[in-house]
């Protein structure tokens, strides 16, 4: 099990099976279901995801409450190498800045511990709320990745691939 990492207002931890009944039911969300709509069996994908060997997901705890998770994965490849995220956040506690502060507190270690030198995440195009978010930790639109995921219409809804370089990190 890998350290926690402390941000100024969220704790990142590395998740266990214990959290997969939280992790659920915030993925049932509307709100959070909208932009991660996942199998229809998500308490399956959450344990797959957890057991995952290319990626680690933290538990994101706010107020000693987990309100959400975060995962990184990494390219390996010498000549490509850089880390990607993605998170989710329990919607009843949007818009206090726990997001931007649980994606700069994973985005710094990967940066700073971890020799990361570049770091992407790719919301839905259609997402404000979370490309703000990321622009606030230092995160630049890369481009458009069109028809990019099958929305819960069923229809396909455009990416937008962002990127963060270790001298673009804000502390705030």
């Amino acid at each position: 099990m890998g350290e926690a990492l402390g941000g100024r207002l969220v704790t990142l931890r590395v998740a266990t099976e214990a959290d997969i009944p939280e992790l659920v039911a915030i993925r049932r969300t509307p709100e959070v279901y909208a932009w991660w709509r996942g199998a229809e069996d998500l308490e399956r994908e959450v344990r797959d995801d957890l057991n995952d060997d290319e990626s680690q997901i933290y538990a994101i705890e706010y107020q000693q409450r987990v309100v959400g998770a975060i995962q990184w994965s990494a390219e390996t490849e010498p000549d490509y190498r850089h880390a990607s995220i993605d998170i989710y956040l329990d919607p009843s506690v949007h818009g206090r800045g726990l997001g931007t502060d649980a994606v700069r507190t994973l985005a710094r270690h990967l940066l700073t511990d971890a020799g990361h030198h570049r770091v992407t995440i790719d919301p839905a195009a259609a997402n404000h709320a979370a490309i703000r978010s990321y622009e606030k930790v230092g995160f630049r639109p890369v481009g458009v990745m069109r028809r990019y995921e099958r929305g819960v219409d069923g229809t396909w809804h455009d990416g937008l691939l962002m990127d963060l370089l270790a001298e673009d990190l804000t502390e705030e």
